[in-house]
């Protein structure tokens, strides 16, 4: 086998110089992209940043305007329907009919890939007592709550057991239950031999399912790395105060500002301050509890570790995770007009 086909076997997902326009807005802006086989491949961005356009590139929805991009080896505009044909999509929102019940959108769904009634029948009531959801089977989708219809939409995209998985934000707007039941659910499938290309705004999200993760920002890759790489490259470490007295924050952000001269983040709670301590200056972490005690500032709770995903991601893409205001280019790819999809 050839170094560059042997390469290539290894990658579930490859792609170089992704371009996407709608009307004056670059959506996407030159992405490239590696995820290997059997994996979870975070990517991660602000809202608006493209990652609802990237997926929807890969997975044939959107025919991009530039670059190329191969899933399990196929091109995804020459060989679109080998690519369909391997991949599951979940979208924002759910893709189920409302008015069916859970059983009735799985069998609904098998039958159109082929299935005989017997085997819809026996696909749905597997994939509904795998998502917990054989008590609800019955029932219309309309009366579901919201962490089932995320799991519904998950049992649909797995009729045909995809060997690449898109998660496009699976779990916004779910409580924290729900949540990790789809991480479950994700971590299975990955044990089980699937590649998973999950977006998302959830830090901790990604942190704990993503063994790489891209981070994505006006339509760009920005950095790329395990999580802990990404922790690393934004400074050496982090240091966190909790403070007695909420009005002397600024004050013990003027002594942290003198010693380590790095970047100082406010969280909402007044009482805490958060900033990194740059590469080559750990030692100056050490001088901050004495000079806050010499500048009358009571400090109950100080700790010095690895800088936080969060942490990374501010100083990556300068916004918080999970902000409102999405860009024109990502509101416009929801609901993409026929004419974007012609080759489907």
């Amino acid at each position: 086998m050839a170094p560059e086909t042997a390469v290539r076997a290894e990658l579930a997902v490859e792609a170089t110089g992704l371009v996407k326009h709608f009307k004056d807005v670059r959506a996407v802006d030159g992405v490239d992209l590696r995820v290997p086989a059997g994996s979870v491949y975070g990517v991660l961005g602000p809202n608006g940043a493209g990652k609802t356009t990237v997926v929807r590139m890969l997975a044939t929805l959107l025919r991009p305007d530039a670059g190329t991009a191969r899933v399990l080896g196929y091109d995804i505009v020459a060989d679109a329907d080998d690519v369909r044909f391997n991949v599951g999509l979940t979208g924002q929102f759910a893709s189920v009919d409302e008015d069916l019940t859970g059983s009735e959108n799985i069998r609904l769904l098998a039958r159109m890939y082929g299935f005989t009634g017997g085997e819809a029948r026996e696909r749905a009531s597997g994939l509904l007592e795998a998502f917990e959801l054989r008590e609800a089977a019955d029932k219309p989708v309309k009366s579901y709550s919201g962490g089932m219809r995320r799991r519904i939409d998950l049992a649909a995209s797995l009729v045909m057991s995809p060997k690449v998985l898109f998660l496009d934000e699976p779990t916004t707007g779910l409580d924290p239950r729900s949540r990790n039941q789809v991480w479950d659910i994700v971590r299975l499938l990955v044990s089980e031999g699937a590649t998973v290309l999950l977006t998302t705004q959830y830090l901790e999200e990604a942190d704990q399912l993503a063994d790489r993760i891209a981070v994505i920002d006006q339509g760009k890759v920005i950095a790329e790395g395990t999580a802990p790489q990404l922790k690393t490259s934004v400074g050496a470490g982090s240091v966190h105060l909790r403070l007695a007295d909420a009005g002397q924050r600024e004050a013990a952000a003027g002594v942290i500002d003198r010693i380590v001269g790095d970047e100082i983040t406010r969280p909402t709670d007044p009482y805490t301050l958060t900033a990194r301590i740059p590469q080559g200056m750990e030692d100056r972490a050490a001088r901050l509890l004495s000079q806050m005690n010499e500048a009358g500032i009571s400090v109950p709770e100080f700790s010095l570790g690895q800088p936080s995903l969060d942490e990374v991601f501010l100083a990556l893409t300068g916004t918080m995770a999970g902000g409102d205001g999405a860009r024109p280019d990502e509101q416009q790819t929801e609901g993409v007009a026929d004419d974007d999809v012609e080759h489907r």
